[in-house]
């Protein structure tokens, strides 16, 4: 009987029945660019969730718009997440099923994710990563460089111990990636010349697989040279070859 349910010979069968309404947080990349690159299995995760949170409704708005899929879209973004993790947690469980995608790439990988998917753990929520597209892959293997083991920086800091993690990154015995904008681009070139020297080689990658994709191999000096003289535009990868020994 119901009122039964909650005696204390009954708790293990309770939690595991918590469980079993208690849904999943599922983690979706979304392209970087070109739209034929989402996954089938992305395309059928978010027509079968719930609910969709998202960095920027707008921009997720049109990538449903042309799958055809129709979802309840939430704004989840790093200015919002501290104060919205809770209420996602709450909801899911209680049994709401969620996908996290960004504007672009993989959730967690320099974009709101990794805040979520901690609390989930802490909770027992089971999580699931798709795999999918994000920028850093195919700028390391396009550039030429060795990939075999590498590290990932991601967006240096704007000022406070951003000169710490350029003597850092130079010393690296192996190749190093960054993400960077058009309008810091040169300054970071300059930067990682006079930390790795002029003749270090690097890769410049920049709208990766857009049509416009470009991909500048050169050293630290010939490519901020380049871009002195050629404004870069579009989302833009940096990848650094390592400090030989």
């Amino acid at each position: 009987m119901v009122k039964n349910f909650f005696y204390p010979k009954n708790i293990i069968f309770a939690n595991y029945l918590i469980i079993l309404i208690m849904s999943k947080l599922f983690i979706v990349p979304t392209p970087i660019g070109n739209l034929e690159d989402i996954t089938l299995r992305a395309l059928r995760t978010l027509k079968e969730v719930d609910v969709i949170l998202t960095e920027d409704t707008r921009v997720t708005a049109k990538l449903l718009s042309h799958f055809d899929i129709r979802k309840k879209v939430i704004s989840y973004h790093l200015n919002n997440e501290h104060q919205k993790t809770a209420d996602v947690i709450a909801h899911l469980k209680a049994g709401t099923t969620l996908a996290l995608v960004t504007d672009a790439g993989t959730p967690g990988i320099s974009d709101p994710g990794f805040l979520l998917v901690s609390h989930c753990v802490k909770e027992n929520i089971p999580v699931e990563t798709l795999p999918g597209a994000t920028a850093f892959v195919p700028a390391l293997v396009n550039s030429g460089l060795p990939c075999d083991r590498f590290f990932f920086e991601g967006f240096l800091p704007h000022k406070k111990g951003r000169q710490t993690r350029l003597a850092f990154l130079s010393q690296l015995p192996y190749t190093f990636v960054l993400y960077e904008s058009p309008h810091r681009i040169c300054k970071t070139l300059e930067q990682l010349a006079q930390s790795c020297g002029d003749e270090r080689k690097a890769c410049v990658s920049r709208e990766l697989t857009k049509i416009f994709e470009e991909n500048q191999r050169n050293s630290l000096k010939a490519l901020l040279e380049h871009y002195i003289a050629h404004p870069a535009k579009g989302e833009i990868v940096v990848v650094v070859e390592g400090m030989k020994e």
